[in-house]
């Protein structure tokens, strides 16, 4: 027989760190980006400590890890209840076996900001956009983590664009011609 596992969620957490490890994300990057202690990222891969439902899924998403690799995570997690269906690929939902087909509305709107609050840690930035509410509150409308090369990334572009429309705004002119009334 096999030895049992010393630990109760240790094939979870082989498995978390063998794709953290193919993605070549550090510990510090990956708990930096789904906003953990590095430490409890490490208990999670030891087996030793089950992640959040909340937290197990941001790995997921994180790690863009898809259909029954995703379900199979969430049962070895063990939590009780049905698989979420965001883990689901479309041919396992089925309602009385005929196959289902789910469209995503995505919600292209823009939300406008007047506020914004960065905080920084040792393994990134977590940026929340606020609006003002009608009692002069600001109210958050959208949270974003990055780590520090990304936050260089998104500052190069945002100088970029506003200098461009700094100094490409507006008609275009043909510079003057020289002595052009001269010979009129």
């Amino acid at each position: 027989m096999s030895e049992p596992q010393k630990t109760p969620f240790m094939t979870l957490g082989k498995h978390l760190k063998y794709v953290r490890e193919q993605k070549q994300q550090s510990l510090a990057e990956v708990s930096g980006a789904v906003e953990i202690d590095a430490v409890a990222l490490e208990r999670i891969e030891a087996g030793t400590e089950r992640p959040h439902e909340d937290i197990l899924l941001l790995l997921i998403s994180f790690f863009n890890i898809q259909d029954q690799e995703a379900v199979q995570l969430w049962e070895l997690a063990g939590y009780d209840g049905e698989v979420p269906d965001k883990l689901r690929s479309v041919d396992e939902v089925r309602v009385s076996d005929k196959a289902v087909v789910m469209l995503l509305a995505i919600d292209a709107r823009t939300m406008y900001s007047d506020g914004l609050d960065v905080d920084a840690t040792d393994t990134g930035m977590t940026l929340t956009f606020t609006q003002a509410s009608a009692k002069q509150q600001q109210s958050p409308i959208a949270r974003i983590g990055m780590s520090y090369d990304q936050a260089e990334q998104v500052m190069r572009q945002l100088q970029k664009a506003l200098l461009q429309r700094r100094y490409n705004d507006g008609p275009k002119q043909l510079p003057p011609s020289i002595g052009s009334d001269e010979h009129a």
